[in-house]
């Protein structure tokens, strides 16, 4: 009896650190079926649209910026990591920073963007649009047949960095304007790359700007939103500033006319 109460009780503690080891679920603000970004974003277009010609007007247009500085950076914003975010943004900011300096900043938007993202998610399935290098011929910035398994509106990227430019906005707004200038020069830059329509990169905006609407609502998001708020205000006084010239560059680009 001893014995099978020992196997029992082996058994039991084997399931629970079997159970420890399984990461939690993330979830984001929003309660499940809270909000559907179906009855806001515009259908994405089809042929005989006006929108589905501009697109591809501004597919063919873009792909002589592939090779050049803005295209470049269109390369280079395909990276969505913390790290790179923040580098990215540093000189909007005025600062440079690293995540392990602003972790509750780090925290806020990864959780919100789970929201915005599976928003993203959703238009993505409903409408099953091709990526541009499927309609028409040209240059893309990242692997053709990474970006050919999944569908393009409304862009992920842009939705995703769009997510970052309100809420480090909201946290640095006397630094609004060029956080989300730079915020608008992140979707752009998947139309340089190649990999989204134009359409989808608004689209990107739309489901962020929307869906944060209805983050904003809630308690959650408030109370982790002003520790961050504090966290970064902290951090602005002790950060460093990034180097003059690159953000320069980085400046004229931002302001480049795409199409």
């Amino acid at each position: 009896m001893m014995r099978r109460s020992l196997s029992v009780a082996l058994g039991a503690a084997l399931l629970m650190a079997a159970g420890a080891a399984v990461p939690a679920e993330r979830i984001g603000y929003l309660a499940p079926g809270s909000f559907d970004i179906l009855g806001v974003l515009p259908p994405a277009p089809v042929p005989g649209d006006p929108r589905y010609d501009a697109d591809r007007r501004v597919f063919r247009h873009t792909r002589r910026l592939l090779g050049t500085p803005r295209g470049d950076m269109a390369v280079n914003d395909v990276q969505r990591a913390p790290a790179a975010m923040l580098q990215d943004y540093g000189c909007a900011l005025g600062i440079s920073l690293t995540p392990d300096r602003v972790p509750l900043t780090i925290a806020v938007i990864e959780k919100a963007s789970l929201d915005t993202n599976a928003q993203k998610d959703r238009a993505k399935d409903f409408y099953k649009r091709s990526r541009p290098f499927l309609i028409d011929r040209g240059a893309v910035c990242q692997p053709r047949d990474k970006l050919a398994r999944t569908w393009d509106y409304p862009s992920g990227h842009t939705t995703g960095s769009w997510t970052w430019a309100l809420i480090l906005a909201d946290l640095a707004p006397d630094h609004a304007a060029a956080i989300l200038a730079r915020g608008r020069a992140f979707g752009q830059s998947r139309a340089v790359c190649g990999a989204h329509n134009a359409s989808a990169v608004e689209a990107g905006w739309m489901t962020a700007d929307v869906t944060m609407a209805a983050v904003r609502t809630t308690p959650a998001f408030q109370n982790d939103l002003a520790a961050a708020r504090a966290e970064f205000a902290a951090a602005r006084r002790e950060a460093g500033a990034p180097d003059v010239a690159r953000c320069a560059a980085e400046h004229a680009l931002v302001g480049q006319r795409i199409y």
